[in-house]
């Protein structure tokens, strides 16, 4: 089979040969269709994430069928059997790549904050290749009015702000705002809009950035660089939630004050720089600041079902297997509207 790996912490995406792997008691082979290419990649492709082996192949937005299931698979019944995952059915694989079971997390059911949690393309090879192996606590089924390019986006960054938004704590009607226009923004915003609320879009006026953005379901569009992004949100009321994608600890630390009382940045765009946090904006408005990662199989498996629902699609960019490292370049430029995803004919 053909794999795209990178052989060390800052090395190239090389395209290499590899024996089909064959998939252990409690999991399955997946012949990948699809593959998502995430600005979370380049934690394997630069060594950002500690502990990982290489060679090691990336990608964990995954849609494909399963090839092959582990001896274990469809025995791990109370009393009868029962048969979850079989031969040819079409399923999904995101960045909850598996869990230990015994932490503390795990034991109140926690899965997506498991002290040991694996992540596919990071812990063990992922989805930038023919065929992967993943552990069955980690399978979404794909329904079948999403093809496997519309699936693969929505299993990180589709997750990742459905999850965010329905545990925002925001009601039908309240001021949400999307910080940031990209991969995530974009499905942020459509997400906001389909859940009812007063969904605002921040960005930076990108070639026809504002009408795009309100035709995916933004009823205002604030302009970042032209107008001031906190004045404008108070001029609404404050935002109940601003949902914020981009990854810019200072640009966070700018959007606080337009937060209304009781109102809360959810953070989901990672940044290495800090956010500066001004004591008596949150205290005296009762404001908070919370970060979300994206959520176990189940909460992909609803983000896949709501998308279905509410006819939420990802905009993509495809390419072939092999024009990996091009799709990847492409992604971390900022230039992709707004996903790349990876195909590889199967």
């Amino acid at each position: 089979m053909r794999s795209v790996q990178v052989s060390k912490a800052k090395g190239p995406l090389e395209i290499v040969e590899r024996d089909i792997p064959e998939p252990g008691a409690r999991q399955v082979r997946i012949k990948v269709q699809a593959c998502g290419v995430c600005h979370s990649d380049s934690f394997t492709k630069e060594g950002l994430f500690p502990g990982i082996q290489y060679p090691r192949v990336p990608g964990h937005e995954i849609a494909g069928v399963i090839d092959e299931v582990g001896k274990d698979v469809n025995h791990w019944e109370l009393g009868k059997d029962v048969n979850h995952w079989e031969l040819g059915q079409r399923v999904a694989v995101g960045w909850h790549g598996g869990h230990c079971g015994h932490c503390e997390s795990c034991r109140r059911g926690d899965f997506a904050t498991c002290n040991y949690a694996q992540v596919p393309g990071i812990s063990y090879d992922g989805g930038y290749a023919d065929y992967m192996i993943a552990p069955i606590e980690t399978l979404a089924s794909i329904p079948e009015q999403l093809s496997a390019v519309e699936a693969a986006p929505l299993m990180c960054a589709g997750i990742t702000t459905f999850n965010a938004l329905r545990n925002s704590g925001a009601r039908a009607g309240d001021v949400v705002a999307i910080f940031g226009m990209g991969g995530l923004g974009h499905l942020g915003i459509q997400f906001a809009s389909k859940m009812g609320f007063n969904t605002v879009a921040i960005g930076r006026a990108r070639d026809k950035e504002e009408e795009l953005m309100k035709n995916l379901g933004a009823r205002q569009y604030i302009d970042n660089k032209s107008q001031n992004a906190v004045e404008e949100l108070n001029k609404l009321g404050g935002a109940k939630v601003i949902l914020s994608t981009v990854p810019s600890g200072k640009a966070m630390t700018e959007i606080l004050g337009g937060l209304a009382a009781n109102g809360k940045l959810v953070v989901i765009g990672a940044s290495d720089e800090p956010i500066q946090v001004p004591t008596f904006l949150m205290i005296l408005g009762r404001r908070s600041l919370v970060g979300w990662p994206s959520g176990t199989s189940i909460d992909s498996q609803d983000t896949l079902s709501f998308s279905v629902l509410s006819g939420v699609r990802s905009m993509n960019e495809v390419f072939p297997l092999e024009r990996a490292a091009e799709a990847y370049d492409h992604m971390m430029s900022g230039k992709a509207k707004f996903r790349c995803v990876l195909t590889t004919g199967n």
